[in-house]
């Protein structure tokens, strides 16, 4: 069971003891995404990511791998349209070095103009390779079709327009809205030395910044389309379907609709469009909550001439789906995947420490794992029909496919 403690300036600190592992586990977690950029910001958070590992007035970006290296860690950090994580794992004799490190970057980054530029350029080729790649690039573009204006369906890793305008003082002036006490959270999970918690509330418990008032406003889903064009072999597509939101009460019976419509090898579209058909070598279906919506979507890939038959067999599975309804066969074994894969994070430090800290910091509180194994026990046979109806709506329609197949 994780325990939370809030420093006198707001900032939450979750811990989770688990004494029998060797392992520490450390995230900082901001509440700042892609969502929360204007468009001239956009790709703004995903950038200070980066920069945050550039180095400090006290540690180059090489001395920060260096000593992780040393000590036999990982450090790393992750962007998405709600939040930002930095995170790191080593063994638990070095943990608080690992939190020193991440506090250092976490406060003191010196947004050298050098290192601005050249990580710029970096930036600049993660995107060309995103483009590059037709299976992500398809994911980016339903973002697109599905809100567009809309912040949400804004790139994370922004645009070649917007990289050009990034500065230190733009950086700063970004960092001084977000990056404060009551907008983070630092989360730690393993095996524990009581004095850690001190050395997080001495690092992170005395700044002060003060809030600045954040309003959403509510994304509007639109089943629109779009096709793109690209020299290559195979074709894809994604359909986006309105989802639910991390509150929804019925998200859980969603997740177990997900798993038998294309989250797993034995899902329909997998054993029907993949196994019986030969239609495609990857299909599956996976869905995205955040705090005031959530989105499903189908991915496929197959042959540019097979783009239309795949659109039409995954929407005639649906269409089964809801026709004809499920098996309670489906539905148990659906459960009982959704558990074993809640089981099996239990047996890593990082995926408790990942857990508590996004639980924390978007839903501000803790589910225990007995609560989740509760809740994905009470979900039944016509919680889950119900869900079906999400499917009812005209889906968004990304495709990527070569111009020559399309003529």
């Amino acid at each position: 069971m994780a325990d939370t403690y809030t420093c006198e300036n707001g900032l939450r600190i979750v811990s989770e003891q688990i004494p029998h592992f060797r392992s520490v586990a450390v995230g900082i977690f901001v509440k700042v995404g892609s969502r929360d950029e204007s468009p001239e910001e956009n790709g703004m958070t995903h950038f200070i990511e980066h920069m945050l590992f550039k180095g400090t007035p006290t540690r180059s970006a090489k001395d920060i791998a260096r000593e992780f290296d040393r000590i036999g860690g990982d450090i790393n950090a992750y962007t998405s349209k709600e939040y930002t994580c930095y995170y790191a794992k080593v063994i638990d004799e070095h943990a608080d070095r690992a939190v020193e490190i991440l506090a250092d970057m976490y406060f003191n980054s010196s947004m050298d103009p050098v290192e601005i530029e050249r990580e710029r350029q970096v930036v600049l080729e993660e995107i060309s390779m995103t483009e590059d790649m037709a299976d992500d690039d398809v994911h980016e573009q339903l973002w697109r079709v599905m809100y567009p204006g809309h912040s949400i369906g804004a790139p994370i890793l922004g645009t070649e327009e917007t990289l050009q305008t990034f500065d230190a003082e733009l950086i700063r002036v970004f960092m001084d809205r977000f990056y404060i006490p009551s907008n983070t959270v630092v989360s730690v999970a393993g095996n524990i030395k009581p004095e850690l918690i001190g050395k997080i509330q001495e690092l992170f418990g005395s700044f002060r910044k003060v809030r600045q008032q954040k309003n959403y406003t509510e994304p509007v889903f639109i089943p629109g389309k779009s096709i793109k064009y690209k020299d290559i072999e195979q074709g894809h597509l994604c359909l986006g379907f309105l989802g639910m939101s991390i509150n929804d009460p019925h998200l859980y019976d969603l997740a177990v609709m997900n798993n038998i419509l294309g989250g797993t090898m034995s899902s329909r579209l997998f054993q029907e469009i993949r196994e019986e058909r030969g239609l495609a070598y990857s299909i599956y279906s996976y869905h995205s909550a955040y705090s005031d919506h959530g989105t499903l979507a189908i991915y496929g890939g197959t042959s540019n001439e097979q783009l239309p038959e795949l659109q039409e067999k995954i929407m005639e599975s649906i269409r089964h789906m809801q026709s004809d309804g499920l098996t309670q066969l489906e539905v148990d074994d659906s459960k009982e995947q959704f558990k074993g894969n809640l089981l099996l994070g239990m047996e890593s430090t990082s995926s408790r420490m990942s857990r508590n800290g996004k639980h924390e910091l978007l839903m501000g509180r803790h589910i225990s794992f007995e609560d989740v194994l509760k809740k994905i026990e009470g979900v039944s046979m016509e919680k889950v029909q119900y869900t079906l109806e999400l499917l009812q709506q005209g889906p968004a329609l990304s495709i990527i496919r070569s111009k020559e197949a399309s003529s």
